[in-house]
């Protein structure tokens, strides 16, 4: 797991040829001016979902892992508290191929909990359990898919 600021994320470019397709579009595009669901941009190798979030507690959250992708994820209109756990130190999750996850529980508690601002992003790996959209307004993200 990694969390930079917006500004440094060009750092990141070289630990995945996917990633910095994914980097390029992040630092090219008005994130905020995209619209609403996936968006194109290498077609199942990277690509973006904008989303809209609504409120959410740390017991509603869901840890989610995924095996094929990586997570960019980048709060746009509001601050997100994300919920955080190594997959090793959890119980082998029920896998959805087609949906490329596994969720446990709500109310799974992560193993660390930390707050995400706008100008900020994280990058999940598939070995990083992740708990995000922990909000307590409506908000705003964007979430870009990169194979792995």
């Amino acid at each position: 797991m990694i969390l930079d600021s917006l500004n440094n994320i060009r750092m990141y470019e070289s630990l995945n040829s996917n990633l910095s397709k994914a980097i390029e579009f992040i630092c090219n595009n008005d994130l905020n001016a995209l619209p609403l669901g996936r968006n194109e941009i290498c077609g199942e190798l990277v690509f973006a979902n904008i989303v809209e979030i609504d409120p959410k507690s740390k017991e509603e959250a869901k840890l989610e892992v995924h095996r094929k992708y990586i997570d960019i994820q980048i709060p746009l209109t509001a601050d997100e508290l994300m919920g955080y756990s190594p997959l090793e130190t959890l119980p082998a999750p029920d896998y959805v191929e087609a949906d490329d996850a596994a969720l446990y529980p709500a109310g799974e508690p992560a193993r660390n909990y930390f707050n995400v601002a706008k100008g900020e992003f994280v990058i999940f790996f598939p070995q990083d359990a992740h708990a995000p959209a922990i909000t307590t307004v409506p908000m705003k993200k964007v979430i870009v898919k990169v194979a792995v």
